[in-house]
């Protein structure tokens, strides 16, 4: 086991990860900005080091300053957490050039899956079901209209190497077809520095599943329970479930098998998750595969009772997993709302300042993954989420109604949140019945809450 590991993110999700060291008795390191210097993760580590100014650029996303970091504090391993250098292949090849364990998969992993395109077509060698597209990266412009018109409109153009909603567009005929492929590689050149598009037919209305797989180092490979993330907003999760309420046990053997599949087809290491849409019959199609930590992470947690943070630490260790598949249970249901610093009634424009008070609500079932305290300054520069509530019951409605009033104990004061938005969802007919697909929110759901919002502002 490592005796010290070093953190390369920040916030809730560095907290998580200095909580789980801790009861693995390894020593933590903490990297900040200046922006974070006074952070409630910066003293809970053991040891704290800056790596630059509040720019991403300068700090989380400087790959030297923190590789120079974890040697001079003598780390042996690094913890990416989500998001900034999680998914960076470069990185992860830095760490094993300076002989420092990246705990995650190997970067030729990394490599293979960050581009979409090529998980595509590695996927379809191991005979895992994806959705109909393209083979490989698009061309051209007409390629892409090649394409589009043998698999049948709507269809979703795609970076290649994107992520976070970016570089996405919707083409529902030929005539959108041009205007949407130029603004989608401009969008992905800026955003990634890639320009390569693929594209797959739109599989509407459709479920988004998740499957957690974790691999070791001697070739077990298990998967755990699937998350339905349906509910977004603009390409972005807002609430997470665990398990699917309209998924049967036959279908969830099914999707896990694929998950399974589809990481041995790849020689898999560690945590890492597999995406597919559900369609109407209950067919499911492999979008992509992120290989970290999911934000999602702790409803997997709650139904199942198995530490992932923890085990991803082991494993990259060397050591063998802790559990088999048949140990892998679920237990009741698991609820996650996603806090945001955001202002619901400026069309949700991200906010800064400070937290004037802040009060974290309890009780049995419910747990809180927060990486602010009263007093804290909330930066502009980073991710507008700063608190995750979760809840676990026995039922799924139970699951909701406990979430429902932990929403409503939470307090932040001084800035605007997302709480209004998420417990009118939460109140929802259509996602009390765990019906909703991945169009639900943005088309059906948000036209009433906004006309709400609006009156209630006026």
């Amino acid at each position: 086991m490592f005796k010290k590991v070093l953190i390369a993110n920040r916030g809730e999700i560095a907290v998580r990860i200095i909580r789980a060291l801790r009861e693995l008795n390894v020593k933590s390191v903490a990297i900040y900005s200046t922006a974070d210097a006074d952070a409630q993760y910066v003293k809970l580590a053991d040891e704290a080091i800056c790596v630059g100014g509040p720019q991403p650029a300068d700090s989380y996303l400087n790959m030297q300053n923190i590789v120079s970091a974890a040697v001079l504090t003598g780390a042996e391993a690094i913890h990416p957490g989500y998001g900034f250098l999680s998914e960076n292949a470069d990185f992860a090849e830095l760490c094993e050039t300076c002989h420092i364990t990246f705990i995650g998969p190997k970067f030729e992993t990394i490599a293979l899956m960050g581009n979409k395109a090529n998980a595509r077509i590695q996927m379809q060698s191991g005979n895992v079901p994806v959705v109909p597209g393209s083979n490989g990266f698009l061309a051209d412009e007409a390629d892409a209209l090649s394409v589009a018109e043998s698999v049948g409109y709507p269809v979703m153009l795609k970076a290649a190497a994107g992520g976070g909603g970016k570089g996405i567009r919707r083409v529902t005929s030929a005539n959108e077809l041009s205007a949407a492929y130029q603004a989608a590689t401009k969008e992905a050149q800026l955003s990634f520095g890639d320009q390569r598009m693929y594209l797959e037919k739109i599989v509407s209305p459709a479920k988004h599943i998740e499957v957690q797989v974790f691999a070791d180092q001697v070739g077990h490979v298990v998967a755990f329970p699937e998350r339905d993330c349906s509910l977004q907003r603009k390409q972005q999760k807002v609430l997470e479930l665990s398990p699917c309420p309209i998924m049967t046990s036959e279908e969830r053997a099914t999707v896990e098998q694929i998950a399974v599949q589809a990481a041995k087809t790849i020689g898999y290491q560690n945590t890492g998750t597999i995406e597919f849409l559900m369609d109407e019959n209950h067919q499911f199609y492999f979008m992509e595969m992120n290989t970290r930590i999911q934000v999602e992470h702790p409803i997997t947690e709650a139904v199942t009772g198995i530490d992932l943070v923890k085990e991803q630490v082991r494993v990259a260790a060397g050591l063998p997993l802790s559990f088999e598949q048949a140990d892998v249970q679920i237990h009741g249901f698991a609820v996650e709302a996603r806090v945001n610093a955001e202002d619901p009634s400026l069309d949700f424009m991200p906010q800064a300042g400070r937290v004037k008070q802040l009060k974290l609500p309890g009780g049995p079932g419910i747990r809180v993954d927060s990486g602010i305290h009263s007093g804290d300054l909330i930066s502009p520069f980073y991710d507008s989420m700063v608190v995750k509530l979760i809840a676990h019951a026995d039922t799924y409605a139970e699951a909701l109604a406990k979430l429902s009033e932990a929403l409503t104990e939470f307090e932040l004061d001084g800035i605007a949140s997302s709480q209004s938005f998420l417990l009118a969802l939460l109140a929802d007919a259509t996602v009390q019945a765990g019906t909703a697909t991945t169009n639900y929110v943005t088309d059906q759901f948000m036209p009433n809450f906004m006309a709400q919002v609006t009156q209630e502002v006026s």
